[in-house]
């Protein structure tokens, strides 16, 4: 990232400005789109940019899965007219060896989403409210008022952390109910401690559960012992989730899990759809057999290119939140929807908003050229 500062643009609206009239016209159609992640890739799509859009706006990892995870897909995709249910055994097995776990610890699911709604479906009631740091990641939230459960926003601390107390609390005054943390937290990358996230298990109020989940748990440089999976190996009463959408570049297959004492697994299992691909399983088994140094060098990676990048946004004089995932959030100092729309008509796609922070912006960090492109486009667009 220490080139940032001479950075050269090639062409980046192309025939989208001839057919649309131009970049402030494509901007002004985008002002009135929601701005989802799914508008944002329908609506970049269809624009026909020359060069092809900079994707920053998923937080997916940048590099695909592993080589070994790519051909031992090609090795199971002749096999997939088969459910496989005889190697979920196995899978299961090694998955809990390399968590130190036991199988009766985890429930595997589409991506950690699915394991976040069976959290919801076993835990979440009419009585028994999801209770969230806000803004956080917001799919619990919209499932639980989906089925006309209550829902509790607790605003996040002046640092981004979780209030723990506030959270607690909240649970004390509803009679229980589910606490949800994301950690690193998604939209603003910021970290709850391990003390806060222990201090919160050791005062839950009765009929209380803690979900805690670690999506993006690999791009903190934090140490394994430091991770709330070392509470589920202590038997605490808590639930961890994980995925492999991020680091390990696997968003498309939809693998994650829950892990938990075996009771809160036993109680969520129901509600699972039933197995995942066995594509996706081949995949993670290849990944795992390389053990940890995978992670330990793909963190490496990104960690240098989020530093170069919070090094450029400070000789900049942009303010951001202190990261520790793969994304950085960014003060605009304007309406954040007015500079996603004017930087997707220039083929550079970010994060969508975040209310209430109504002028900081998302970006998640790719490869260090699509980051030397945002960073150009970035103060071009604040320039005018």
């Amino acid at each position: 990232m220490s080139s940032l500062r001479g950075i050269n643009r090639r062409g980046f609206v192309g025939g989208l400005a001839t057919a649309l009239g131009g970049s402030a016209l494509i901007a002004e159609q985008l002002s009135a789109q929601s701005l989802s992640g799914r508008v944002l890739a329908e609506v970049s799509n269809s624009f026909n940019l020359s060069p092809a859009p900079v994707w920053l706006n998923a937080n997916e990892y940048p590099e695909g899965p592993p080589d070994t995870s790519i051909t031992s897909m090609r090795t199971a995709l002749s096999e997939s007219n088969r459910y496989h249910y005889d190697e979920f055994d196995s899978y299961y097995g090694m998955l809990a060896d390399s968590l130190q776990l036991k199988s009766d610890n985890l429930l595997l699911g589409a991506g950690s989403s699915e394991v976040l709604h069976c959290a919801v479906e076993a835990f979440v009631s009419g009585d028994r409210p999801y209770i969230t740091s806000w803004p956080s990641f917001e799919m619990g939230p919209e499932l639980a008022a989906a089925k006309g459960y209550p829902v509790i926003k607790v605003p996040l601390t002046r640092d981004y952390s979780a209030d723990v107390q506030a959270l607690a609390a909240a649970a004390s005054r509803a009679g229980g109910g589910l606490i949800y943390i994301c950690n690193p937290n998604n939209p603003t990358s910021s970290l709850t401690s391990p003390k806060d996230i222990r201090w919160l298990l050791e005062n839950l109020p009765s009929a209380t559960n803690l979900l805690i989940d670690e999506a993006y748990i690999h791009f903190a440089e934090l140490a394994e012992p430091d991770t709330a999976l070392k509470l589920v190996r202590e038997g605490s009463n808590i639930i961890v989730l994980r995925t492999f959408s991020k680091i390990y570049g696997m968003a498309g297959l939809r693998v994650g899990f829950a892990a938990a004492p075996p009771a809160l697994i036993k109680r969520m299992t129901p509600y699972r759809n039933n197995v995942i691909s066995i594509i996706s399983v081949r995949a993670v088994q290849a990944a795992l057999s390389l053990g940890p140094k995978l992670i330990e060098e793909r963190r490496s990676r990104i960690v240098q290119t989020r530093n170069g990048f919070i090094s450029w946004c400070r000789k900049n004089q942009f303010k951001y939140i202190e990261p520790h995932a793969n994304f950085v959030m960014i003060e605009t100092g304007r309406q954040v929807r007015e500079v996603i729309s004017k930087l997707i008509a220039k083929g550079v796609v970010p994060g969508r908003p975040f209310p209430p922070y109504d002028t900081m912006l998302r970006v998640t960090i790719g490869k260090e050229a699509d980051m030397l492109r945002f960073a150009d486009t970035f103060a071009e667009v604040l320039s005018n």
